[in-house]
């Protein structure tokens, strides 16, 4: 059955991925986006320039919408460490009103970060551990949609291009060592003996979308492969081989270090991730010849800088 789709959020990285394959199976769809790190938006989809905390306005949209895929969020540590506050209202309380305001389906991202630091591999029934504003609120989020009709992915590290409208984000590992390798001849490392799970931003969009009908709920990790920062530069070196690799030392206690187990999604509905890490880096190499991204030191690359040089009013 074909659902109308709202994508609150959806003019960002994850959303423009989400938005194409929408319009491809047929879901009519409707943006709602701030436009927070956005001048414009130009993809030809009906859209709505709005704040999530304009309730009236968000409501008269969600009484259209069969689902709602949820993806506005402040996003990152760094992001919601300079905005504690907002970081609650955008994270947190924004999800506890939707869910006391909608009783379609949700699709909701969440964060591997909540797990921290521990050691094996981790599923959904693991320990969290949330340490910083972004895991505390995505945590908390989490539980606002535990008695909905929603569906949670915890995501792994995002890399590659999502869309040919929305800002490539260069605040991600895969994404970063693969523009420096590319422009500056040289990615740096830090630690790198760290694990982190990784996987395509087209891959999460395509998990998101084939739910959209389902009445699988609850939370899953998903993750394509879990690898450590010095194989992963590596693994970049190999397709831009003039890149120097320069590590500096950092305990795993500074860095971090997880791995994450997708055999759930896997198991539900049969999640199988198709982009490769290889895949993200050509993608992104692809944008810097093409023009697409001319200054990769550009603050609207990354959530943090960007919102450091335009402070959120």
């Amino acid at each position: 059955m074909i659902k109308r789709v709202l994508v609150v959020g959806g003019a960002g990285y994850i959303g423009g991925a989400v938005t194409d394959l929408l319009l491809k199976i047929g879901h009519p769809v409707l943006v709602y986006d701030a436009l927070l790190y956005e001048a414009e938006y130009r993809k030809p989809v009906d859209f709505v320039r709005g704040d999530i905390r304009d309730r009236e306005l968000l409501k008269k949209h969600l009484a259209w919408a069969d689902t709602v895929i949820w993806l506005a969020a402040l996003v990152a540590d760094g992001s919601c460490a300079l905005y504690p506050d907002l970081a609650m209202e955008f994270n947190q309380e924004s999800v506890k009103w939707l869910a006391g305001h909608f009783d379609g389906r949700i699709i909701f991202p969440s964060t591997c970060l909540v797990y921290a630091i521990q050691e094996g591999v981790l599923n959904e029934e693991s320990r969290t551990d949330p340490s910083t504003e972004y895991t505390k609120t995505k945590l908390a989020a989490e539980a606002y949609l535990k008695d909905k009709n929603a569906i949670i992915f915890r995501l792994s590290t995002v890399f590659g291009a999502g869309d040919a409208f929305s800002r490539p984000r260069l605040d991600l590992v895969v994404n970063l060592l693969t523009a420096r390798a590319f422009i500056e001849k040289k990615m740096t490392v830090f630690g790198g003996e760290q694990f982190r799970p990784f996987i395509h931003v087209r891959d999460v969009a395509r998990a998101m979308v084939e739910n959209v009908e389902t009445a699988h709920r609850g939370v899953y990790n998903i993750h394509t492969e879990n690898m450590s920062i010095l194989a992963l530069a590596e693994r970049i070196r190999r397709q831009i081989p003039h890149a120097a690799i320069d590590v500096k030392e950092m305990p795993v206690s500074v860095t971090g270090d997880y791995r994450v187990s997708s055999e759930h999604a896997r198991d539900a509905w049969g999640f199988q991730p198709r982009l490769s890490i290889e895949e993200g880096v050509s993608e992104v190499k692809d944008l810097i010849v093409s023009g697409r991204l001319k200054d990769i030191r550009n603050p609207r690359y990354s959530n943090e800088a960007f919102l450091k040089a335009h402070p959120i009013t």
